[in-house]
C-alpha cells in the first residue's frame, strides 16, 4: 500500500492552485528521476558526475534552479513556491535538495544580488538551465561558524587578483564549473567568481561520508589563482555578502526538513498499519499511537511555521533571526520525527529498503551546515535579549 499522507489539519487548503501545481510538478519529477535511484546512490556513497549533470538539466527544464530569482532565465517564482519545491526535494533526499539549494540560493543568488551586469549575463542563464553547475566557497578547514576569521586571501597584483587558500565541505565542488569564493582582501572580505578551469584551482572530492552520501561534496583549493579585475563581485563588501546568501539557503532548509519529516512519518504510518505483533497491527497499540500523534503534531507545527515564514518573505522579507527560528525548530523537529519513526520500524528502521535511516543521517548534517544548532540558538537569544553571547 502507498504511504499515507498525514494531513489531519488540511494544510493543503492553505495553498492556492498554482502553489499546489508547483509542488506536484516537483514531486512528479523526483518520482521519475530520483526515487528509483537515490537509495542506491546513498548506499554506494557515490553519484556519477554525469548523472548529477543530467539531473541538474531536468531541474533546469522544470525551472527549479534559481527559481525565486528574477530575469536571466530564472523563473521569478514566490518564496512559498520555492519552499514547496524544497519540501518535495528533501522528501526524497537532503542531498538532492542541497544540489538545488547551493546552485540557486547560494551561487546564483550571490551573482544575482551582488554581481555586475556582465557577470549576471555571463553566468546566470547557464546556471538556470542546469548547463553550468555552481558552488559556494565560504567554509574553511579551520573556520566554520566564525567565517570572519577566514584565511583565504586575495591580493592585487597589477590589474589582476591572486587568490590563495582552501574551502571545504563544499556541495557540488568536484563537478562545478564556477565557484563563488569569499576571501579576505586589504579592503575587507570580498566575493569572487572563479571558473574552476582556472589554473591553480582544484576541487578534490571528500569521501567516506556517513551522511549526504547521495550528494557530491568536495574542497575548493586555490594556489596562486590569477583572476582578472572584473572577477570580484562589485556589489558588496564584508560578511554581509556571504551571510545574506546563507539566509536564503537556510530558508529553504526550513521547508526541506519538513519534507524529510513527512517522508519518515508517512513511512511509519504505513508500516504500523501492516506490521502485526500479538495478533494485531502495531498501530493499534497505545504507545505506537502516542508516538505517531507526537510526530504528526511536530510535523504540522513545523510546516505551518515554514508557510508563515514564506508568506512573510513574499510580503516584506525576513530578518535573519526569523530564519534562525525556522531552521532551529524545524531541523531539530525533523530529526526527532525520524528517530521516532525508526523505533516504530524496529530493525527494519535501519534498512535501506526504507528511507527513515537515510533521512535521519542526512539531517545530522543539515543540523550542522549553514549555521549549527548552537549558533542559531545564540542568534535567537541575541534577538530576544539584545545581548551577544558568541564570545
Amino acid at each position: 500500500m502507498p504511504d499515507p499522507q498525514p494531513d489531519l489539519l488540511d494544510l493543503d487548503s492553505l495553498l492556492d492552485d498554482d502553489e499546489r501545481a508547483v509542488r506536484d510538478s516537483v514531486a512528479a519529477a523526483c518520482a521519475e528521476h530520483v526515487v528509483p535511484h537515490v537509495a542506491g546512490w546513498y548506499e554506494a556513497g557515490h553519484v556519477e558526475h554525469g548523472v548529477v549533470r543530467e539531473l541538474a538539466g531536468e531541474f533546469g527544464r522544470l525551472g527549479l534552479l534559481g527559481m525565486h530569482l528574477e530575469g536571466y532565465g530564472c523563473a521569478g517564482m514566490s518564496a512559498v513556491d520555492y519552499g514547496l519545491a524544497c519540501t518535495e526535494l528533501e522528501a526524497v533526499d537532503s542531498g538532492i535538495r542541497s544540489l538545488v539549494s547551493v546552485q540557486g540560493s547560494l551561487a546564483m543568488h550571490a551573482i544575482h544580488a551582488y554581481g555586475s551586469e556582465e557577470q549576471r549575463q555571463g553566468w546566470l542563464p547557464g546556471m538556470a538551465s542546469g548547463e553550468t553547475i555552481g558552488c559556494f566557497g565560504l567554509t574553511e578547514p579551520d573556520h566554520g561558524s566564525d567565517p570572519g576569521s577566514m584565511t583565504t586571501r586575495a591580493r592585487r597584483e597589477g590589474a589582476d587578483w591572486v587568490l590563495d587558500g582552501a574551502k571545504t565541505w563544499i556541495t557540488n565542488a568536484p563537478l562545478a564549473d564556477v565557484a563563488v569564493v569569499w576571501a579576505r582582501t586589504e579592503d575587507g572580505i570580498r566575493g569572487f567568481v572563479v571558473p574552476t578551469s582556472t589554473p591553480g584551482v582544484s576541487t578534490p572530492t571528500i569521501g567516506r561520508k556517513m551522511s549526504l552520501r547521495a550528494s557530491v561534496t568536495g574542497e575548493v583549493v586555490l594556489e596562486g589563482v590569477r583572476l582578472p579585475q572584473d572577477a570580484v563581485l562589485p556589489g558588496v563588501r564584508g560578511l554581509k555578502g556571504p551571510l545574506s546568501c546563507l539566509s536564503e539557503a537556510r530558508y529553504g532548509i526550513v521547508w526541506g526538513s519538513m519534507g524529510a519529516a513527512r517522508s519518515a512519518l508517512s513511512t511509519a504510518l504505513g508500516y504500523a498499519a501492516t506490521r502485526e505483533q500479538f495478533d494485531r497491527p502495531i498501530s493499534a497499540f497505545q504507545l505506537t499511537q502516542a508516538k505517531l500523534a507526537r510526530m504528526h503534531q511536530s510535523w504540522a507545527t513545523g510546516t505551518l511555521l515554514a508557510l508563515h515564514l514564506g508568506r512573510l518573505k513574499d510580503r516584506r522579507g525576513l530578518r535573519p533571526e526569523q530564519v534562525s527560528v525556522g531552521k532551529l525548530n524545524n531541523v531539530g523537529a525533523a530529526l526527532e520525527i525520524c528517530r521516532t519513526a525508526r523505533t516504530i520500524l524496529g530493525a527494519n528502521g535501519i534498512s535501506g529498503d526504507y528511507p527513515v535511516m537515510r533521512h535521519m543521517a542526512n539531517l545530522e548534517s543539515v543540523l550542522t551546515y549553514e549555521g549549527t544548532e548552537e549558533m542559531h540558538t545564540l542568534v535567537v537569544g541575541q534577538a530576544l535579549t539584545g545581548e551577544q553571547a558568541y564570545r
